[in-house]
């Protein structure tokens, strides 16, 4: 019963140290990649602004090509240049307005008439909350935790009772 009691208590702290050990690796790495901004989504406004078909031709870069876009945000493309321009499958006459609904994560490379290479990329990421940072902690740190728990019951077994070490007659 007592060695039954060691056992689980082990388990016990086994886990919990795993799940801390996962918890502050995340954290770390989470601070250190400056991502610590999380945000619902929302739309994003983009203007296409009077001369960029000038601009473009002779090689200049209107907008940030790192634009990270959330699952469910919507990229408005206002076109106020006297030229139409496309991104991808939108095709935004002057004086018009396009919209592009980003639902699934994953990154896109669309064809673009506004950037002087052709191409404009979009990173849409899903949106990071509580519970995804929560949840991969724990996907981290249980796994972690039972294979500390094995560990230490392989490198330093319970010791056997008395009871067990005398010979039977």
């Amino acid at each position: 019963m007592k060695k039954n009691r060691v056992l689980l208590i082990r388990i016990l702290i086994s886990m919990l140290v795993g799940l801390t050990i996962a918890g502050l690796v995340s954290e770390v790495a989470f601070r250190s990649l400056g991502n610590t901004k999380s945000r619902p989504p929302q739309i994003v406004n983009l203007t296409i602004s009077p001369g960029t078909a000038e601009k473009v031709a002779s090689g200049q870069s209107i907008i940030s090509q790192d634009m990270v876009f959330v699952v469910g945000d919507t990229l408005v493309l206002t076109n106020q240049d006297s030229v139409a321009h496309t991104l991808g499958p939108l095709f935004i006459p002057p004086g018009t307005s396009a919209s592009l609904k980003l639902n699934t994560p994953e990154k896109l490379t669309y064809s673009c008439s506004f950037e002087p290479s052709q191409f404009f990329g979009l990173d849409v990421r899903d949106a990071l909350t509580l519970s995804t940072r929560i949840s991969g902690i724990l996907l981290a740190g249980i796994p972690m935790g039972l294979l500390l728990s094995v560990y230490s019951i392989i490198a330093w077994p319970t010791k056997k009772s008395a009871s067990q070490n005398t010979p039977s007659e």
